[in-house]
């Protein structure tokens, strides 16, 4: 995620090198470390950038409350609205005190190529960075040949990380609505994050983690928020089923209004997603940011010329549906590719989320209840390999690495070897994760709670 923007940069000898230091007028500069070379001094935290990075943190926390606890709830049925609402919030509290437990040593510190270490067990250490009352530089990735120096403060980098952490969870209730138990989905999310996102996080975005080390392109987290959020949700509908009434009973919206404010809100905070992602006050951060706007336009419009081929109307619910597609497609390419090839991107993914949440997911006969797969799995693969086709090599030059990431059958393959981890990983650790809370504690409710509604049989509420 923060470090996404470099971390990806083509690894020289196999192993992906460098560091970032400070640059007059608060610009960030990525240059080549060495095995045994960092910055010859610690840079001083650059205020732009600590400024930047404050803002897209709250942005990105925005995007899950209230904005995707919005999306999702308008999306259910009425019986059903509280407890969707309240699936984002509790995750929001429960997934903070997990990263700041665990998952943030887990992905971040160093340690091997496939996991982190502990040095950050309950965040021990991060006030070490304060000397006299003010932050001093950190080094991700400490006491390793690919140590990377920061301009930020630590508890801000710590803090944009949590922020991705706690959507990613939350993105995939939208598969198992209206019917998991809400004790389940708390279990399933503390383990799930702990052994799946964690690891694939420290693969991609460490600076030791293997799969950088192979050159993935991964700007703000095709691969480790997207895929995976969609790969454990079609998990969780194959393994929980459809729900009652699947094909047959009225599952419509029960309020349009609450999902297209939910939407707005995830257009708006994904700036902070993925421009925030360039870690820094700059230029690469100003294309992003148009990336990120030109592909969720393209995607709205393509969803929305499809829907209206084929049944006759554009719906609220299928240009909100194909925007947040495109969103999630650009989300892995946005630094590295120009706007022209957003716009490709958007349309391309726009038309094939249309499919998959209109006819794929019928051909097959799951019941991904709010296509958390077929938007954020789907928009993520697809983001992920076009991303090895369009990627503009000046975008992530550097003095070592003069061509940078370019477009090429080499960088696909690579990205599509990122992809194909991501499903078996998670896909496997998914299922088994659910299977064992499945014969412990259960997960699904009842079918009496289910034709209640989850407001009222779990949480004893309900919208009058």
């Amino acid at each position: 995620m923060a470090l996404r923007s470099f971390m990806a940069l083509p690894a020289t000898g196999g192993v992906n090198k460098w560091a970032v230091v400070s640059a007059v007028a608060g610009s960030v500069l990525l240059l080549p470390s060495g095995f045994a070379h960092a910055a010859d001094s610690a840079p001083a935290i650059d205020t732009g950038d600590t400024a930047w990075m404050l803002i897209s943190t709250a942005l990105v926390l925005m995007m899950t409350i209230p904005g995707l606890a919005l999306f999702y709830a308008g999306m259910v049925r009425k019986k059903n609205v509280l407890a969707t609402l309240m699936q984002s919030f509790a995750l929001c509290c429960i997934m903070s005190i997990v990263w700041m437990v665990a998952g943030y040593s887990l992905a971040f510190t160093t340690g091997s190529p496939w996991i982190g270490g502990f040095s950050r067990i309950f965040l021990n250490g991060l006030g070490a960075h304060i000397h006299n009352g003010a932050d001093i530089a950190f080094t991700l990735g400490a006491d390793s040949p690919n140590a990377t120096t920061m301009t930020i403060p630590e508890s801000i980098f710590m803090m944009f990380q949590m922020t991705f952490a706690i959507i990613t969870p939350a993105l995939i209730s939208g598969a198992y609505a209206e019917r998991m138990k809400f004790s389940a989905m708390c279990v399933f999310s503390v383990i799930w994050s702990l052994v799946v996102y964690a690891p694939i996080a420290h693969w991609v975005w460490s600076p030791i983690g293997w799969l950088a080390g192979l050159g993935t392109a991964d700007f703000a987290g095709g691969t480790v928020v997207h895929i995976n959020a969609g790969i454990a949700g079609l998990v969780c509908a194959l393994v929980l089923g459809r729900r009652k009434g699947y094909g047959h009973d009225d599952l419509s919206p029960f309020n349009l209004t609450y999902a297209i404010i939910g939407a707005s809100l995830l257009w708006v905070g994904w700036f902070g997603f993925n421009a925030g992602s360039a870690v820094g006050a700059n230029g690469r951060a100003g294309m992003a940011m148009a990336t990120t706007q030109i592909a969720a336009a393209g995607a709205g419009v393509a969803w929305m010329l499809a829907e209206w081929l084929r049944t006759g109307k554009p719906t609220v619910l299928g240009v909100i549906s194909g925007a947040v597609g495109g969103l999630v497609a650009i989300t892995p390419a946005a630094g590295f590719v120009l706007p022209g090839s957003a716009l490709i991107i958007g349309l391309i993914t726009g038309v094939i989320c249309f499919w998959s949440a209109t006819s794929l997911k019928h051909l097959l006969g799951y019941d991904d209840s709010l296509d958390a797969f077929g938007v954020h799995g789907v928009g993520g693969i697809v983001g992920a390999l076009l991303t090895g086709l369009f990627a503009y090599g000046p975008l992530s030059a550097t003095d070592a690495n003069p061509t940078g990431i370019v477009g090429s059958l080499h960088q696909f393959m690579v990205q599509c070897e990122a992809v194909i981890v991501t499903i078996i990983w998670c896909g496997a650790i998914s299922f088994i994760l659910l299977k064992l809370i499945d014969m412990t504690i259960g997960l699904r409710v009842t079918a009496d709670q289910e034709l209640e509604g989850l407001d009222m049989s779990l949480h004893g509420e309900r919208i009058n």
